[in-house]
């Protein structure tokens, strides 16, 4: 056999990785991209077709087979599967084609294929530590082939988009959420671990369901579940350093604010449903005003839910009126700010049980009213924001009198997937004869009225977890207080152009995120700094530039010196 030769760089490879392991590794796999010299030298020669295909064809290829189906379910199954197989053409793909692939990549097709994973999974990604695994989290970790882990999604699955307690099956939001580190941030995907706090699920069916891929048993509680996080929580430090980013997701209301208090002044963590849902509404209230005339403080709001989505954002709004020349007090804040739950208007003296935990803060001197139309009608609310997955919460009578209250009602129907929507974009523009500054959580497509066609504004968190995750692992911030997701949304709301606004729009067009994250990251990077957040040093002069040189580039070129560690080229996918 002959010996690799050492003037060769590309020989390097062969001590480490060569032959069918490459090709079935999706961070270095360029399929037919592979050039001749490379197939022979990695011992691939004669493994594929000799065609070669660069990327641009692939991308061709591939959405040849995207348009071929009907089904985004189809879409989706068959998008994860070449981000299985390579993962550069897959990203690739999506960022070129953003607003064609989010719907498709994560909401509302997401909750469709977490309800399906079963009868969809195909490869394992990421983590999955059980109940039963306590006492061992540390050796999981330690199986994880990559050392280098910067950002980490976690959920339990108990409250999975507005479709409740899916167990395991919700393995699908941290995948999907990490897809959009990537493609959405540019943040390497080799940096990025999803993972599942397997508890077990209190849906009876799903785990009845034959194809349940997780625990069979009710889900743990108390104690031992407690244990379960914290050991979770320090195993993370111990194998990944206490600036590795930990973004909780999907957990249950109850577990999700406890835990935000009890890790945030002690780890690199967030929680993208209370924080990261704050930040995107609170970035679309404030570019409605320009299209309303008002001033924050002179709105009222009420919230159709009183879970941890309307709470963190009641809470981002008290922050934001609060400052200014114009600033109120927690008082006068507060008193801008009703909530509604399932028993109704949450007033003090509400008989049966009264109010308890996050509630309490908002709790009114008020007559208790049940039906949410009564409410608007007593308030009359410049703004009503849904966040409760209670489908058509939004009638066709409120819709109409909040019109009749305001000239400019802000109408914001955030429940995902779009089954749960409070109502649809059509029903709000029509409703109140194009009057709506309206947002959704999930796609709808533009709605003409009178002639005037209107493009509805996505509150997606998209907007804001990729921007804030790429600021932190860039320039080191090992602790994320309120303030940052605030001035994530003050920089959200900035980049919404008059165009925007002329139609319909509260947020930039879904096409220009991945530079919409890298402005977040650069604002939230400068912000980080003067409040010493940051630690790396020194301090980067010009951030954008930082953090752009350190994106993750979908040109297969990039990672060639990953592989082949050729001299003289520079690898820059570093974030």
């Amino acid at each position: 056999m002959t010996s690799p030769d050492p003037a060769d760089p590309m020989s390097k490879a062969s001590p480490r990785v060569r032959g069918v392991d490459i090709m079935r590794d999706p961070l270095l796999n360029k399929g037919l991209a592979f050039t001749l010299h490379e197939r022979q030298v990695l011992g691939i020669h004669g493994l594929m077709p000799p065609v070669l295909l660069d990327q641009d064809q692939q991308v061709f290829q591939v959405m040849q087979n995207f348009y071929r189906w009907d089904d985004n379910l189809d879409r989706y199954i068959y998008l994860m599967g070449l981000q299985d197989r390579n993962e550069k053409l897959f990203y690739r793909v999506v960022t070129e084609n953003v607003e064609l692939m989010m719907p498709v990549i994560y909401t509302p097709t997401v909750g469709l294929a977490c309800q399906k994973f079963g009868m969809i999974f195909r490869k394992p990604r990421g983590l999955y530590i059980t109940i039963h695994d306590l006492g061992h989290v540390q050796s999981i970790f330690c199986n994880w082939p990559i050392e280098d882990v910067k950002a980490i999604v976690v959920t339990d699955g108990e409250r999975i988009l507005g479709l409740g307690d899916l167990g395991a099956f919700g393995m699908g939001i941290p995948v999907g959420k990490l897809a959009l580190y990537t493609a959405l941030a540019g943040i390497n995907p080799r940096k990025c671990l999803p993972v599942m706090l397997d508890v077990g699920t209190d849906n009876d069916a799903v785990r009845n369901d034959p194809l349940y891929i997780g625990l069979k048993q009710k889900r743990e509680r108390g104690e031992k579940y407690d244990q379960l996080v914290d050991e979770f929580m320090q195993a993370v430090v111990q194998r990944y350093g206490e600036s590795c980013l930990v973004q909780f997701e999907d957990f249950g209301n109850h577990n999700a604010f406890r835990f935000l208090q009890k890790y945030r002044n002690s780890y690199c963590t967030f929680n993208d449903d209370i924080q990261g849902t704050a930040s995107v509404a609170v970035a679309g209230i404030l570019a409605s005003l320009q299209l309303t005339g008002k001033n924050l403080e002179d709105n009222l709001f009420v919230f159709q839910g009183a879970g941890e989505a309307s709470i963190g954002i009641a809470k981002l709004l008290l922050m934001a009126m609060s400052q200014g020349e114009r600033g109120l007090s927690q008082d006068q804040a507060l008193a801008k700010i009703w909530m509604v739950d399932s028993r109704g208007l949450i007033v003090k003296n509400r008989p049966a049980g009264g109010v308890t935990g996050e509630k309490i803060l908002f709790a009114k001197d008020h007559a208790p009213i049940d039906k949410l139309s009564e409410i608007i009608k007593s308030l009359k609310p410049t703004a009503i924001i849904g966040a409760a997955a209670v489908p058509g919460a939004f009638t066709e009578e409120i819709l109409k009198d909040m019109a009749t209250f305001h000239s400019r009602p802000i109408i914001f129907a955030l429940s995902n997937p779009t089954s749960k929507a409070e109502c649809t974009a059509e029903q709000a523009y029509t409703c109140t004869k194009g009057q709506a500054v309206f947002a959704s959580g999930s796609p709808f497509r533009p709605v003409t009225y009178e002639g005037k066609t209107f493009n509805p504004g996505q509150g997606n968190n998209a907007y804001i977890f990729p921007g804030v995750a790429l600021a932190v692992i860039a320039v080191d911030i090992r602790r994320i207080p309120e303030d940052i997701f605030l001035e994530a949304a003050k920089c959200l709301a900035s980049l919404v152009t008059k165009g925007d606004l002329a139609e319909g729009r509260v947020y930039p067009s879904l096409s220009s995120i991945r530079s919409v994250s890298l402005r977040i990251a650069a604002h939230v990077a400068e912000f980080a700094y003067r409040l010493d957040l940051a630690y790396l040093q020194p301090e980067p002069r010009d951030k954008a530039a930082f953090i752009r040189a350190r994106m993750y580039s979908t040109d297969y070129a990039a990672y060639l010196p990953d592989i082949f560690d050729w001299p003289g080229v520079q690898n820059t996918d570093n974030v």
